[in-house]
């Protein structure tokens, strides 16, 4: 037996349209999450008396058969199954006969697709959380050896004020944090069970919701049907959710393009996470770097062309929502495959310790000045404007800050005294930054202690 084409329609579709129309390219992937929800609807059957015991035996079994088949290759959709759904009816319909006509009793696609999507993010989400954690330990780990480690803040990109590689390398560890929080409330949407919503407005049957559910591993049950098959709210927050983490790898991706290029050369690229140039043989480019990069402005697109999807449509399934899966997948594909490159490239990265010390130029100490002239009893802005003057002497003059005479600057303001001197090692000025969640060694320490206790906290999914 095979799926039929409802009698409503004489003749067959258009060739065009049947190409159009198949969605089997996007949904295949969610074959085991459709034979587990499909299980877990015939069990619900059987338990409103619509199945048989016997029927929802061969109905398990056939299942069971139908994923073996198509883990080992023997069973390929065809274009006129239309989306995964029918396949797997169709494929189960010629195993086990007339039961397998049975399943789709109580049940449209409408809210089997919604619930096999959540079902599969689901899982989606908790791979992806855990390769964030394994990120963010690698930081942890990169960043104990690197506490006294000193290179330039910038801003504006320009030399702003002396920090630590730890304290950078930290950063992206907070930013990576708060992206985990935000999938975890994706995943958390996920939980919601649709299935049982029909096509729009419920069933005529009493299926045991609330037990499919738990079955399914669903914390709640949809309350609304309308919204059951209309929401695509927990793909957009995914969606969301990915195109921020996006934004936080490409900012890291970035960074690594600066300092790898020979104007920075604050790193040395892994062999293994660079190309070459097919023209220039010297060339070692920092191509997994730029792909990080890259990757911002895909998963913001894969948000906005969902968001475009979704506005405006009218309650409650509209042939529409089938473009959710074209957007989700793209940003699942392109995580999946970005995150482990992040990772190796983080592993293997070295630091150019010499560089990034040497980029701590004297003028670092500017704002050093200006706090010791404050710890001396001067106000903020007079020191502010008084510590200025000094560069401005210096840089017409072609000499550093640490070279001025005391004489001389004794004759701008008397606060100043030989403690002056002790404020020009990049060193020094890493250890005056002692705030809690500064760059002092030992602030960053602190934070270590902190960041080891978040991840404690916060298992994989």
């Amino acid at each position: 037996m095979t799926v039929a084409r409802s009698g409503r329609f004489s003749g067959d579709r258009a060739p065009s349209f049947v190409a159009l129309n198949s969605s089997l390219s996007l949904d295949w992937r969610l074959w085991r999450e459709d034979i587990e929800g499909s299980v877990a609807h015939a069990r619900a059957l059987l338990g409103a008396g619509i199945l048989s015991a016997a029927e929802y035996e061969a109905v398990e079994n056939g299942l069971a058969a139908v994923g073996r088949e198509i883990e080992s290759g023997a069973f390929v959709p065809t274009d006129a199954d239309e989306d995964v759904h029918m396949a797997v009816e169709r494929r189960l319909t010629e195993l086990i006969g007339e039961a397998g006509a049975r399943l789709h009793t109580g049940r449209s696609r409408n809210d089997q697709v919604v619930t096999d999507v959540r079902l599969h993010l689901r899982r989606v989400i908790e791979r992806q959380d855990a390769a964030l954690a394994s990120l963010q330990e690698l930081l942890v780990a990169r960043s104990a050896d690197h506490l006294e480690t000193v290179l330039p803040a910038y801003t504006h990109l320009q030399r702003a004020q002396v920090t630590s590689l730890a304290q950078h390398l930290l950063a992206y560890f907070w930013m990576f944090e708060r992206d985990r929080t935000r999938l975890e409330a994706a995943r958390q949407a996920c939980l919601e069970l649709p299935l049982g919503a029909g096509a729009a407005v419920g069933l005529d049957f009493p299926l045991d919701r609330t037990a499919e559910a738990a079955d399914l591993g669903f914390d709640r049950v949809a309350e609304n049907s309308l919204d059951a098959v209309a929401s695509r709210d927990f793909v957009v927050d995914y969606l969301a959710a990915a195109a921020q983490l996006g934004a936080h790898v490409s900012r890291l991706g970035a960074e690594i393009v600066l300092w790898a290029s020979g104007e920075f050369g604050f790193v040395r690229l892994p062999d293994a996470y660079a190309g070459g140039s097919s023209i220039m043989p010297q060339k070692k480019n920092p191509d997994a770097a730029e792909l990080m990069r890259a990757a911002g402005p895909r998963l913001a697109a894969d948000l906005g062309g969902l968001l475009g999807v979704l506005h405006g449509l009218p309650l409650a399934y509209n042939t529409d929502l089938r473009e959710d899966k074209r957007y989700l997948f793209d940003a699942v594909d392109c995580l999946d495959q970005l995150l482990p490159v992040v990772h190796g490239v983080l592993a293997e990265i070295a630091y150019d310790e010499t560089r990034m010390a040497a980029a701590c130029d004297p003028s670092l100490a500017a704002t050093d000045v200006a706090d010791y002239l404050v710890e001396q009893g001067v106000p903020f802005r007079e020191a502010h404007h008084l510590t200025g003057g000094l560069v401005r002497r210096c840089l017409e003059r072609g000499e550093d800050l640490a070279q001025v005479p005391l004489e001389e600057l004794r004759s701008l303001s008397p606060a100043f005294d030989e403690r002056y001197y002790e404020l020009h090692e990049p060193a020094a000025q890493l250890a005056r930054k002692r705030s809690r969640g500064g760059s002092a060694p030992e602030r960053v320490r602190e934070q270590l202690e902190r960041a080891r206790a978040a991840l404690e906290a916060r298992p994989c999914c």
